[in-house]
């Protein structure tokens, strides 16, 4: 097993890693709309925004891994409401231009209160 560690994209705030990769597989943890050099929220309100900044957190641990978008095979997508599905599939469609398998879910709370969560399930090279 690897475990990811990036300055390029949010620490973990408990006990858990950025991703970690095992069997060929590389397992991210969900990313929120984080600043990695602030710890901020960024765009706060604004899904579009958050969307963002969750492609290029989710970005910032694949290239750590050696990978892009175009090597997911699964994501799953949370939503704090299910009424910005539209807008946030208009970023998602953007980077994950490969049509991974992809779970979306509406829940309750997100941490710190954003919008959107999104984790990854890549192949690795």
């Amino acid at each position: 097993m690897k475990f990811t560690n990036t300055d390029k994209a949010p620490a973990a705030v408990g006990p858990y890693s950025q991703a970690v990769a095992v069997n060929g597989f590389l397992f991210t943890s969900g990313q929120i709309a984080l600043d990695p050099a602030t710890g901020n929220i960024v765009g706060e309100g604004d899904v579009v925004a958050q969307a963002e900044q969750v492609m290029k957190n989710l970005s910032a641990v694949l290239e750590a891994n050696g990978l892009t978008f175009t090597d997911a095979i699964k994501t799953t997508c949370f939503l704090a409401d299910m009424g910005d599905f539209a807008v946030f599939n208009e970023v998602y469609g953007k980077y994950f231009t490969s049509k991974p398998a992809r779970s979306c879910v509406a829940v309750k709370t997100l941490p710190k209160n954003v919008l959107c969560e999104v984790e990854v399930i890549a192949l690795m090279k």
